[in-house]
């Protein structure tokens, strides 16, 4: 069957009718809504974003989760028994982040029928584990507390969302101010892929100047800083990521479909391979646990410790803090995206409101609190979709 006719199947079914794929005679059809395009927007998608799986997990495991840091965090950290805790919950932290991200986009797609990917989101994970919980237990509110005051910040945007309040005060954001929001999200995302913990390396930290150029090995940066010391600009895995950004670069330029999937997979299949230098699996302690966990590639795992672990005694003054932040930061943060992406795609109307905008309000508001009973931080709308 040819990739036509295929099309013309899904869009007659009533899967496509319900999607309103283009050509399936539905009341809003979307002109070049095609099955196979949007399968492979979805896959672009989700490998724009999976980097969230981990590195969400390593945030949120610095917050030491449910393990119960009592002394301080140096004293923790040496205790055998409390790294164990940390790589079971780190698991937990994986599953968690991985499921909650499938359960809100299969629902946005669902019920709003709108191409937004819903994951816990940066900064508010960070906000939550190093502000709020606190390095390894260090905050000011338990680790328990936060993940209620998360779950309740849910609640509150379903209440809002379900009357249309979340609605209004969406519309009373200048759409600049939205526009401009995924603009700077972008540009964040953008500054974490350069960094280290969760990118190329290609900026590191500087006591004068607060970033600074890096690109080195492992082995010339300061153990405890972080910071190149020498060879800068001489890192495998720098030089890497910048092939593959090249590389996407140059199929987008000559509009080859599937540039951005194409590079990725590219470029993380070559790290794949052990024995080279730019190998994201080394031959050390720690790269042979990640590698064992990789060629798994498919596992029933579950989430045994942080599911469950909300303690709503909301007496302390800094829960409110963090709940009122939250709130906030969520109300900016999801809104500026989902108007960003819906005025990219041509969904707004004239009255600044897209369609299914209602849909997506209460799911984006119930994948909240639904990661909160799962143990992470606050659920949002990604700016990669």
């Amino acid at each position: 069957m040819s990739l036509a006719r295929l099309n013309d199947a899904v869009a007659s079914s009533a899967v496509g009718r319900w999607f309103s794929l283009a050509g399936s005679g539905a009341k809003k059809e979307r002109p070049n809504s095609r099955f196979t395009t949007e399968l492979r927007a979805g896959v672009a998608t989700f490998m724009t974003m999976a980097y969230i799986i981990s590195v969400n997990a390593n945030i949120l495991t610095d917050s030491g989760g449910p393990c119960g840091c009592t002394a301080a965090p140096p004293v923790c950290l040496a205790d055998p028994a409390y790294q164990s805790c940390l790589a079971h919950i780190k698991k937990d932290y994986i599953t968690a982040t991985a499921a909650i991200a499938a359960i809100s986009c299969v629902a946005m797609g669902l019920f709003s029928n709108l191409p937004i990917a819903l994951a816990p989101g940066m900064g508010l994970n960070a906000y939550f584990a190093y502000q709020v919980v606190g390095f390894q237990g260090s905050g000011k509110v338990p680790y328990r507390t936060a993940l209620a005051a998360v779950f309740i910040e849910g609640i509150i945007f379903m209440v809002l969302s379900a009357f249309g309040l979340r609605q209004l005060l969406a519309k009373a954001v200048p759409l600049s101010i939205k526009v401009a929001t995924g603009g700077g999200i972008g540009l964040f995302l953008a500054l974490i892929g350069s960094e280290s913990s969760a990118g190329i390396g290609l900026v590191t930290g500087d006591n004068a100047t607060l970033v600074a150029l890096g690109g080195c090995p492992a082995s010339s940066k300061d153990p405890v800083t972080g910071h190149c010391l020498s060879n800068t600009m001489e890192g495998g895995a720098t030089w890497l990521g910048i092939l593959g950004l090249l590389l996407i670069g140059i199929l987008l330029s000559f509009r080859v479909k599937g540039s951005i999937l194409i590079g990725i997979i590219f470029i993380s299949a070559i790290s794949w391979f052990r024995n080279s230098a730019v190998t994201y699996f080394p031959y050390t302690e720690k790269g042979d646990a990640m590698f064992t966990y990789f060629s798994k590639v498919v596992d029933t795992p579950t989430i045994r410790r942080t599911a469950g672990s909300l303690d709503f005694n909301l007496s302390g003054s800094q829960v409110w803090i963090a709940l009122v932040t939250f709130l906030y930061v969520d109300i900016l943060d999801a809104t500026g995206t989902m108007f960003s992406m819906a005025k990219f795609a041509g969904f707004l109307d004239e009255t600044g409101d897209f369609e299914g905008s209602y849909a997506a309000f209460l799911t984006d508001a119930a994948s909240i609190s639904i990661g909160a009973l799962m143990g992470t931080s606050p659920n949002t709308a990604f700016i990669e979709s």
